[in-house]
């Protein structure tokens, strides 16, 4: 098995044809799938329970029970666009999401909320990044690395602009309005999207050079570098989760506002943004054994600056940046894995199995920072032990490297 260089192919890969709809496309799809299925959620749940008399742990939990089934609904997912291509599942994707959406907008109870939840789970394993990452490296070997950092770089906006967007709307609106509108908007821009950008033909598997010597999906995902790898990929993504959420509790826990919190977290995301966009640049410099661990290294390290350092204000900022820009970086680190180790014959279906356990992780870790930070004796403490977590996750990433590797690499 061969490491492919960090353009993603090996030398001699055949041109693929890059039809140039697919990317803006993406972009868009990408922004408004985010920005409705997922983000209009946490502005809209305090006026849900307060609305309703649902519990925020009862709605919150109907939350991450779509983030799970996305985990382990986007494994079949990854292997019908290999096989098939993305835009069947994708535009069905769309459909089952404003359905979703719909439902749980007219909930009359908490079953009939959950059942929405779970519509919206199914849509967001074929409508959010890993099928995108599935069409775009497909389409744009060994170009993907740009394809992929301007799609994140677009799906990055989702929040900047439909939190506001969805806290606008719910001035004027009920919360169930809200959504009403949003699943309109969910429908007019990705259905039609995902319908007609994505029709251009599925281009055919590589060659046997290209796959590594002819392994098979199952041969790479039962190979140890292929497990360890998700050992250090789900650790990291827990940690990084974690940071996420926890982060205006700390600040609260420290003394900061509300208002100052929240500036934090969302300059945070604004790093984010700048991070994905040195990705491509230090994908072209740096081997993928050594880049998968520094940048978990990193996350670790930026963790636990912020749980040593009370202060000032400014320095905060400025650490909450560079934790943005290292998840960034985390984010394509994540959609290149597979093509960086197996290239992209079955990249689908390996990604929606790498997904599986950092979603999961990524889903449970909201609930596990908070009962860990209260059983630590604070957020500090909690920001210490994930900071652990993330150097245990390098220390496994350094054993995650293809048994046959090109010399230097």
């Amino acid at each position: 098995m061969t490491e492919i260089d960090a353009r993603g192919a090996a030398t001699g890969t055949e041109d693929r044809s890059r039809p140039r709809a697919v990317l803006p496309a993406l972009c868009a799809t990408q922004i408004t799938s985010w920005g409705i299925v997922f983000y209009a959620f946490p502005v809209l749940n305090p006026q849900i329970t307060a609305d309703t008399g649902w519990s925020a742990g009862a709605t919150t939990a109907a939350f991450s029970l779509a983030l799970l089934i996305s985990a382990f609904a986007g494994i079949r997912v990854g292997r019908i666009i290999d096989h098939r291509g993305p835009r069947t599942v994708m535009t069905a994707g769309s459909v089952v999401g404003v359905l979703g959406i719909l439902v749980i907008a007219a909930a009359p109870n908490l079953p009939v909320f959950f059942a929405g939840w779970v519509l919206a789970g199914f849509a967001m394993a074929a409508t959010f990044y890993q099928p995108a990452f599935a069409a775009i490296t497909h389409w744009w070997a060994p170009d993907h690395v740009r394809a992929l950092t301007i799609v994140t770089l677009a799906g990055g906006l989702a929040s900047t602009l439909f939190a506001p967007l969805t806290a606008a709307l719910a001035e004027h609106l009920s919360w169930r309005a809200t959504y009403a509108v949003l699943a309109v908007v969910l429908a007019a821009v990705t259905i039609p999207a995902h319908a007609l950008a994505l029709r251009a033909p599925w281009p055919p598997a590589p060659s046997p050079s290209m796959a590594h010597a002819g392994a098979s999906a199952e041969e790479a995902a039962r190979s140890r570098p292929f497990r360890v790898l998700a050992v250090a990929l789900t650790l990291s993504a827990f940690a990084v989760s974690a940071v996420v959420v926890a982060l205006v509790p700390l600040l609260l826990e420290r003394g900061y506002s509300t208002s100052e919190a929240a500036w934090a977290l969302g300059l945070g995301g604004a790093g984010q943004t700048l991070g994905r966009t040195l990705y491509a640049t230090l994908a072209r410099r740096t081997a993928v054994t050594a880049r998968t661990t520094t940048l978990i290294a990193l996350g670790g390290l930026t963790t636990a600056a912020l749980a040593i350092t009370p202060g000032p204000y400014a320095l905060l900022i400025a650490l909450s940046i560079i934790v943005g820009m290292v998840r960034g970086n985390l984010t394509l680190l994540q959609a290149t894995a597979i093509t960086d180790r197996w290239g992209t014959t079955h990249y689908g279906r390996l990604s929606g199995l790498l997904a599986a356990p950092t979603t999961t992780a990524s889903a449970l870790a909201p609930f596990a920072g908070a009962a860990l930070a209260i059983r630590l004796g604070g957020y500090p403490q909690l920001f210490g032990a994930l900071a652990a977590v993330s150097v245990i996750a390098s220390v496994a990433a350094l054993r995650a490297a293809p048994r046959s590797t090109v010399p230097g690499r």
